[in-house]
């Protein structure tokens, strides 16, 4: 079920999207996708060099994005904003609270930002953004839905339980992001203190791979053809588990035709061509 790494990046004629999860983890987060003309990031929280020189590996200069859309406030999804915007004057797209939330961040202040409300749907170009809110323990967090020419794709990198909001809006998508964390004995088992744990647990901390895998196997219709596993914890998880986990319910779906994209802290994804 995993796709080797595959760096070679030429937008190819008839593709609508291209995208690549940059970097996935607790130390930050950020994915590229790219339609037509139109190339954005959703999050920056990895390094502005790091982030630079994963963009250079695609082919793709990091002065080119269109734009940035933030999920949520956290260190690991806004890192980098404001050394980007400052070195690439390139446009940040949040709403309000999560703004005011990456604003109490030290040098954080005084960024020029897009301001969308929760659930508003706007345009990049040829590129529709939907956003939708999802659970998280922070101010506002929201997932996106990006469409161009019939083709979406859903970015839910932190969300605490699956929602029927969150259900609605993954569903006909060609491709879905979401997080799957941990292996919930793991995470149980883990030298964690038990506050930490209780708040990874909760309503409003990070999904588990047995609960996003029941998720994403109510929204498998005929149109989704990729998963790709986001945040894997590094102490609290593995690709195998992942796997695993997703391995089962697909097939009791009937869907072992899904291709599943492993993502990681430390290099890009495999590009997927869409």
């Amino acid at each position: 079920m995993y796709r080797r790494f595959n760096y070679k990046y030429n937008y190819k004629v008839g593709m609508t999207f291209r995208l690549c999860v940059l970097a996935s983890g607790s130390a930050g987060n950020s994915l590229f996708i790219e339609s037509g003309a139109i190339r954005l990031l959703v999050d920056a929280g990895i390094s502005c060099k790091v982030l630079t020189s994963r963009l250079a590996v695609l082919g793709v200069d990091i002065a080119s994005i269109n734009g940035i859309l933030v999920t949520h406030e956290h260190a690991d999804h806004v890192s980098a904003v404001r050394v980007i915007q400052k070195k690439h004057n390139i446009p940040l797209y949040a709403n309000s609270p999560t703004i005011e939330g990456v604003e109490r961040l030290k040098d954080m202040e005084g960024l020029k930002w897009q301001v969308f409300s929760t659930g508003a749907e706007f345009n990049i170009g040829t590129v529709k953004v939907k956003t939708f809110s999802v659970p998280h323990d922070c101010y506002d967090p929201v997932g996106f839905v990006l469409s161009s020419e019939g083709i979406s794709v859903a970015i839910v990198t932190d969300i605490g339980m699956p929602t029927s909001l969150v259900r609605e809006c993954l569903k006909g998508c060609r491709a879905i992001v979401l997080e799957m964390n941990h292996d919930e004995g793991m995470l149980r088992d883990a030298d964690r203190h038990w506050s930490l744990k209780k708040r990874i647990l909760g309503r409003q901390g990070h999904l588990d791979n047995a609960k996003a895998a029941e998720l994403l196997a109510e929204v498998a219709g005929p149109e989704l053809k990729w998963i790709i596993p986001a945040h894997l914890s590094s102490d609290c998880n593995t690709a195998a588990m992942v796997s695993a986990s997703l391995a089962k319910v697909l097939s009791r779906v009937g869907r072992q035709d899904i291709q599943v994209v492993m993502t990681s802290q430390t290099a890009p994804s495999a590009v997927i061509e869409l």
